[in-house]
């Protein structure tokens, strides 16, 4: 990708300066290392040499991959395969130092993935989930082997961990079908059941368990979970072989998760609260962990090397991006022009219907009020952070304010704030999102006549919702890959998230067809005033093209204002420039609607 970055606005040069991921590693060749990258204009996945330096791309795809995972011996690349994002596919398999692809299992047939693990001794544990089957999970010996099938469940499942010695299988599990709560099972290679560990009492009690890995040493049958039991995520040591539980002193705010440091001496502590992380380093047995130096915002991943160092993806609002160490150096800086900057983000704490609400804004220079985007996450069960951010920083480029709420449904907020979202699905976090913009206009920060809803995935969907509910509040929408018709957005999608849906809303549409019908933007369409914009990949298999259609059809029935762009991606697009073009237009549709001068930069020869 070559750019003249003198002649590139900010906002688009956000989007095309390179990136990279947290590398990760071999377990048993650590100079050896995958990352991602979008240094050719899409994302792809980079095999790297420590030792020597050498870089090569493993993959090119027009659509861009981002799913690849190295063997332990650092000798090989697994890849997931889809076609053009609709993330159905197969494992693919390429020699680290170059060479021709390869089904990694071809006796599996196409599925969604459902998690993976890659043994020492060649074998692999691959996870699978098709709409016919649900959930099965296999077993290869040796690449090019039989698959073995040792797992199947109609419910969503996934494949955790393999242990040092490939004797045990971490398996999580819904077969209590609550999808938002997972129980663990170990099994053995032929699958027979070790230990089983399960905090919902049979489904009756909402608490969740999750596989953070095993101990990396030979003979060890530790395993580090995540649990829920103190009304948040912290880790504990589990050993399903001799059946003891260990709980460890870890008594941080917010959400705890960890991972073991290569020699099993040590984990390496992932701290979130109130939108930001740290890290820590616990060894067992110690009174309490030792925090490890970071600057403050938001730490997307960290792992341990063997020389005890720590190697972290950090970033904050205002700055980009980049790999650091706790040696003091930049691991990974890709070439090419730097991002640049954006505004500080400032915390807002508004009461609201089910409890303190917290709001993350961004504001360009100058006095309020502004014409201000509210961007809402997606997930649901996900949360925003003080990490940086393309889109909204090209929004305050272009003069308005920016806020995102954590809304009812987040993570991060403890157990309670997550599970909150439950059959009034939609209009609860409308709730928290009203509260907020009654607060961003009572404060002066908002011009209530220049209020937008904005979102993806799930913020997608809030917006469709928002629309339709709230009619008043609301001067533009725009939705990207929405949820649109909830009843067609069921039959239509991944297997995975049907049984998502079945958790939060309490049954299928059959079972419960009025809480859908609650909750579906198609319910409220006719009551939709603001102009509309609506962006969605025609390969979608989490909010399919048919429902979106079929809102888009009541919209033009009744002359609504909205403009509807398709393109050929799944969820979202890897290409750079095909997101780019996305920001652009939804920029210009904002401007156009509700004034405020022209984008910044003249369109380039993708948004024609």
């Amino acid at each position: 990708m070559t750019t003249d970055a003198a002649a590139v606005p900010d906002w688009e040069m956000r989007f095309r300066a390179p990136r990279v991921s947290l590398p990760d590693w071999a377990e048993d060749a650590p100079d050896r290392a995958l990352f991602v990258s979008n240094a050719t204009g899409t994302y792809e996945l980079y095999a790297w040499d420590r030792s020597s330096g050498r870089q090569r791309q493993v993959t090119d795809r027009p659509n861009g991959t981002t799913d690849g995972v190295l063997t332990p011996d650092g000798e090989a690349v697994w890849w997931f395969s889809d076609t053009d994002g609709d993330e159905f596919g197969v494992w693919m398999r390429q020699p680290f130092g170059g060479g021709e692809d390869e089904p990694a299992a071809p006796g599996l047939a196409p599925s969604y993935p459902a998690g993976l693990a890659i043994g020492r001794d060649g074998s692999a544990v691959i996870g699978r989930s098709t709409d016919e089957d649900g959930t099965t999970i296999h077993l290869v010996r040796a690449p090019g082997a039989e698959p073995v099938e040792i797992y199947q469940h109609r419910e969503s499942a996934g494949v955790g961990d393999l242990s040092h010695d490939g004797t045990l299988i971490a398996l999580e599990h819904t077969e209590h079908g609550d999808a938002m709560h997972s129980a663990l099972r170990v099994v053995r290679p032929d699958g027979s059941t070790v230990a089983e560990l399960d905090d919902t009492e049979g489904g009756t009690k909402e608490l969740g368990l999750a596989v953070l890995g095993f101990a990396p040493v030979a003979g060890d049958t530790r395993l580090l979970v995540g649990h829920q039991r103190r009304g948040r995520w912290e880790p504990m040591i589990w050993d399903p072989v001799a059946g003891t539980e260990t709980a460890l002193p870890v008594d941080l705010p917010g959400d705890v998760g960890a991972e073991w440091y290569p020699d099993g001496s040590a984990l390496l502590v992932e701290h979130s609260f109130e939108a930001r992380s740290e890290l820590w380093r616990y060894e067992p047995g110690a009174p309490e962990p030792v925090r490890v130096e970071t600057p403050a915002g938001t730490v997307s991943g960290a792992t341990a090397r063997p020389d005890g160092t720590v190697e972290y993806l950090w970033s904050s609002a205002e700055r980009p991006p980049v790999v650091r160490s706790t040696s003091g150096a930049v691991v990974l800086d890709p070439p090419g022009a730097k991002a640049p900057p954006s505004v500080p983000v400032q915390d807002a704490w508004v009461e609201g219907p089910g409890g303190r609400i917290h709001a993350l804004v961004q504001k360009p220079a100058g006095e309020g009020p502004f014409p201000t985007v509210f961007e809402i996450h997606g997930g649901p069960t996900w949360h925003d952070s003080d990490a940086f951010a393309s889109g909204p920083a090209a929004w305050v480029d272009h003069g308005f304010a920016v806020v995102r709420v954590n809304y009812r449904g987040s993570t991060g907020y403890g157990r309670a704030w997550t599970d909150a979202l439950k059959h009034r699905v939609g209009l609860i976090e409308l709730e928290d999102i009203a509260a907020v913009r009654d607060w961003s206009v009572a404060s002066g920060l908002a011009d209530p006549e220049r209020l937008v809803l904005a979102g993806g995935s799930w913020g997608g969907y809030l917006t469709l919702l928002g629309l339709g509910t709230q009619p008043d509040s609301w001067a533009l929408g725009l939705a990207a890959v929405p949820v649109a018709d909830y009843v067609t957005a069921y039959h239509d999608e991944m297997e995975a998230l049907k049984a998502m849906d079945r958790t939060l809303l309490g049954g299928t549409p059959e079972e419960v067809p009025e809480r859908f019908e609650a909750s579906s933007p198609l319910t409220y369409v006719d009551a939709v005033r603001a102009p509309l914009y609506i962006s969605a990949g025609v390969n979608d298999p989490r909010c399919p093209i048919r429902q979106v259609e079929n809102y888009v059809d009541r919209l033009a029935a009744r002359g609504a204002v909205h403009e509807v762009y398709r393109y050929d991606a799944g969820h979202g697009s890897l290409v750079v420039e095909e997101r780019i073009k996305q920001v652009r237009l939804e920029l210009e549709f904002a401007l156009k609607h509700l004034g405020g001068g022209a984008v910044v930069g003249a369109p380039g020869p993708e948004a024609a």
